[in-house]
């Protein structure tokens, strides 16, 4: 399978790249993110609890998700505004440290990639968890600066400080889950994008393809 995993924290351009990336190779492109974003906002939906972590991993297995590049389908409800949303933002970092939630995501993820004989994935757990012998994995990263900036630009948020805490706090979560926590894999190659275009990266990714 060709397989290109990108994984990195919050604002390190992630999306933009892996879009951008599939586009100019022709493969599909699947964000990963997105699928736990679906997962906390059917337990909204449904009013779970972030304690309730059985009934949020019973959520996640039955989950009926139709997810493209440009919508979230969940359950029959369009939620691609709503699983960006601050409700759903605050959440999804819990519902990602269930191991069990995120046995049934990794399912659904190297189902998807077989279907279609690769593509570019970008998450957190990639290229350490999900595929480990992806043909290229890249950690992208990027200064806190900057990062809280692209995010603030991203969701209208007008406070980039609100939004710089929100970040170290998802890292910190993220970092530290005892589940697939993020980390930089031992084959992975390192691209810092603060000071770069994203076709700079872009060029620089496609460079790096065996």
């Amino acid at each position: 399978m060709r397989v290109i995993a990108i994984d990195g924290p919050a604002g390190s351009g992630k999306s933009t790249v892996a879009k951008a990336l599939a586009a100019r190779l022709n493969l599909d492109y699947l964000d990963t993110g997105a699928m736990y974003r679906a997962v906390a906002f059917a337990a909204i939906q449904k009013q779970i609890r972030p304690s309730e972590i059985e009934e949020i991993t019973e959520i996640a297995k039955s989950l009926d998700l139709e997810l493209t590049e440009e919508s979230c389908v969940v359950n029959g409800v369009d939620a691609t505004t709503e699983i960006r949303g601050p409700e759903v933002t605050s959440l999804v970092s819990q519902v990602a440290t269930m191991p069990e939630v995120r046995i049934e995501m990794v399912k659904r993820q190297r189902a998807w990639a077989e279907t279609r004989n690769g593509g570019v994935m970008e998450g957190r757990d990639i290229g350490s968890v999900v595929f480990p012998d992806a043909m290229l994995k890249i950690y992208l990263t990027a200064s806190e600066e900057v990062r809280a900036a692209r995010r603030a630009a991203e969701v209208k948020e007008g406070d980039v400080a609100i939004v710089a805490a929100d970040i170290e706090r998802r890292d910190a979560v993220d970092t530290q889950r005892a589940a697939s926590p993020l980390v930089e894999a031992e084959d992975a190659i390192v691209v810092d994008t603060s000071a770069m275009t994203l076709q700079q990266v872009v060029d620089h990714v496609i460079g790096l393809i065996p």
